[in-house]
């Protein structure tokens, strides 16, 4: 079947990646499952540690080696499967094919290197061998992405940048070659509030104007409300529940999505209540309880919450892993504490 014909540019099916520790081997990815439709933006939510950005460098076959390790599934990208594709094959298409924007840009960014260098070599790798053209098409990216003053900035280096426009030159470098599919990790965490706006409307523009799809990882929902299409709610590895975004905001269904979704603040919180919150922690990737992972921090857990719950469908494309979802349906959003 012509790859072009399927309305999923991405699709990951049963991935399990593994890490090396010195108690073992753990699963930090445990049978994941999630579509990325063509032009469309998948979210991808959870707390620190759930497994979101191992995740992200799975698709970009970017683990830590030897330590990380993918055990299983498929990583289905335009009808290949990156997993067992070659080192070369592999190589051609990340940077060109797929773009990602990593969570911290100073740490992405070579320090000894101007900026117009570093995005040079992209150009260099996949579009031209030209040094002067890739330097002329470096600048054009640079004004692409709203930095002025291009052909300046581009012999500069990272640290004599903003964290805002840093966080641009990695956009810069992502887009370079017009992927098809961004990985956009944390995008926005290290930025105040107002450049994070900026950068999410310039992700926005860039995404409608190119026609890429893109992968948005964050903790913060508000950002996947105004951002994405879909979006895959992760815990300890596994997906507790995805779906439409409008579905999964109006209707959650599984205990930690309507835990997430309850701590949001609110300007209508007139009687200044608390926040509410989910009691407890994660539990490390070596102590998992059997069963539904989440079960220690939920209310809603019975015995039955040992044995691990399936992907349930519970509406169109809503889907969620929890023995009691009809219950969490019904429920009230649980009250925030009143302040002393």
């Amino acid at each position: 079947m012509d790859s072009n014909a399927s309305p999923n540019l991405l699709s990951v099916r049963d991935l399990v990646v593994a890490f090396d520790t010195d108690k073992g081997e753990v699963r930090a990815v445990d049978g994941v499952s999630f579509d990325v439709p063509r032009g469309k933006t998948l979210g991808i939510v959870g707390e620190s540690g759930c497994g979101k950005s191992v995740t992200a460098f799975s698709i970009m076959r970017l683990l830590p080696q030897p330590a990380g390790r993918i055990l299983g599934g498929k990583i289905l990208f335009e009808g290949r499967d990156l997993i067992t594709i070659s080192d070369d094959e592999m190589h051609a298409i990340r940077g060109n094919r797929i773009g990602i924007v990593f969570q911290e840009p100073l740490s992405a960014l070579n320090p000894v290197q101007s900026i117009g260098r570093q995005i040079s070599e992209v150009f260099l790798l996949h579009k031209t061998s030209d040094k002067a053209e890739a330097l002329k098409m470096s600048v054009e990216m640079l004004r692409h992405v709203g930095i002025p003053a291009p052909e300046s900035r581009a012999a500069e280096f990272p640290h004599q940048l903003s964290g805002g426009m840093r966080q641009r030159v990695v956009i810069a470098m992502a887009l370079a070659c017009k992927p098809s599919l961004l990985v956009a990790d944390e995008p926005t965490t290290a930025l105040d509030v107002t450049i994070q706006a900026q950068i999410l409307e310039l992700l926005r523009e860039l995404q409608a104007e190119m026609g890429m799809s893109v992968i948005l990882i964050t903790h913060d929902l508000g950002v996947i409300a105004e951002n994405c299409d879909n979006v895959v709610v992760m815990y300890a590895g596994r997906i507790a529940e995805r779906g439409p975004v409008d579905n999964l905001f109006s209707q959650p269904a599984h205990p930690y999505t309507k835990g997430l979704l309850s701590s949001i603040p609110r300007l209508e919180n007139e009687r200044k209540t608390r926040l509410s919150t989910i009691d407890g922690l994660v539990p490390a990737l070596t102590e998992m309880p059997q069963g539904c992972r989440f079960q220690n921090r939920c209310p809603w857990a019975i015995d039955r919450c040992r044995e691990q719950p399936p992907l349930e469908t519970i509406a169109k494309d809503h889907d969620v892993a929890c023995w009691r979802w009809r219950e969490v349906v019904e429920a009230p959003a649980p009250a925030g504490r009143e302040k002393p």
